[in-house]
């Protein structure tokens, strides 16, 4: 069985695909930095037996060597995470996310190796806001929200050819690229660097564009990403959950099994082109909804406040259209959200109770006026 480089690979996605390619009989070298704002601070990461680990640096051309070593794909998850965080730490999302897979690629086009595929994970937030319709336009690709509009809580996208109410719909791999966004520039970015690259040394490439995924092993200590996993640990701790907006803005929320199962696919494909396929549920859960759906779960007795505040980089809504993956990897989601959530919220409860650092968080960004109230 092939040998599979996981950039990340001790990290939420990273660390159940390579349980699942050591089942299947794959060997798999996993090169990671082991971040604290993910793992938590003096963590000692155990390996599956049988997986190569090396701590290492993406951004470091010598780890990039040592890990390539027998490699024959390339599993590309490394990368600094969350919309509202990229607003002001600028520097270090460009830098991990665009300079580290330059380096790869560099290694890859300059140097001796067996590779003969590279995925790269790519995200929703290419997009931007999603794909809608007007009644009188058509098909619309609504540029970001403007902040008089949310100031004032009007919050959902309008034409800005008429200024009408859109319907939203699934959002295509064909549709408007325009992330807004450094997470979502530096996400583009990363899979343009590698389609490219790919098709002119002609290497198959897959970027998977994931939704919102979650489910047991997410971090439950980072406050960036995942509101899930921050309304969790903010249940568990006894915390009012503040709800941004009106609390309808809708997410795309995938299930990790199902997230991986599209990966594996992309992994034991034969196809040799270059392309980008979405991966999520295909359908879409509005955060207030979720917020109680978990409420109930952990039977807890708090508050949920719809506070009307917004983040600037935020968009209201997306869901992935799976019309391509479907047919390209025979991709399904197997969860659905109900089904899903029950999972991870038993999965949580079984966890140590994780101090709450959402509310530094919101603090940082309020500083950096990327969190406004209305």
């Amino acid at each position: 069985m092939k040998n599979i480089l996981i950039t990340g690979g001790a990290g939420f996605i990273g660390s159940k695909l390579s349980r699942r390619l050591v089942e299947k009989g794959y060997s798999v070298t996993i090169l990671d930095n082991l971040s604290p704002q993910i793992h938590g601070d003096n963590l000692q990461y155990c390996p599956l037996e049988g997986v190569r680990f090396i701590k290492g640096d993406v951004r470091s051309r010598k780890d990039w060597e040592i890990a390539l070593e027998g490699a024959e794909n390339i599993v590309h998850l490394a990368a600094e995470t969350g919309t509202g965080q990229s607003m002001y730490e600028v520097h270090k999302y460009v830098d991990n996310n665009i300079n580290g897979t330059a380096v790869m690629l560099d290694c890859v086009v300059n140097k001796s190796h067996n590779v003969s595929k590279i995925i790269i994970a790519s995200s929703r937030a290419v997009y931007g806001e999603g794909k809608y319709q007007c009644e009188e336009h058509g098909v619309m690709y609504p540029p970001p929200r403007q902040e008089a509009n949310l100031a004032a809580g009007k919050f959902e996208p309008v034409c800005p050819q008429c200024n009408n109410k859109l319907k939203v719909f699934p959002t295509d791999e064909e549709s408007k690229i325009h992330p807004a966004s450094i997470y979502g520039i530096t996400k583009l970015a990363q899979e343009q660097l590698v389609l490219n690259v790919c098709k002119s040394v002609n290497l198959p490439a897959i970027a998977f564009r994931y939704q919102n995924v979650y489910g047991p092993g997410q971090s439950l200590k980072n406050p960036y990403t995942g509101i899930l996993s921050i309304f969790s640990t903010q249940i568990r701790n006894g915390k009012t959950l503040n709800v941004f907006e009106d609390g309808l803005e809708s997410r795309d929320f995938v299930y990790i099994d199902d997230a991986v199962k599209a990966t594996m696919l992309g992994i034991e494909s034969e196809a040799q082109s270059q392309d980008v396929l979405n991966v999520g549920s295909g359908s879409a859960m509005p955060v207030f909804e979720a917020a109680k759906k978990l409420k109930e779960l952990y039977r807890a007795d708090v508050d949920i406040n719809i506070t009307g505040n917004y983040r600037i980089g935020d968009i209201r809504h997306n869901i992935a259209d799976l019309a391509k993956i479907k047919k390209q990897l025979a991709f399904e989601p197997e969860f659905s959200f109900n089904a899903g959530i029950k999972e991870f919220s038993k999965w949580v409860l079984d966890q140590e109770i994780s101090s709450d650092q959402y509310d530094e968080s919101i603090r940082e960004m309020s500083s950096k006026g990327l969190l406004k109230s209305i």
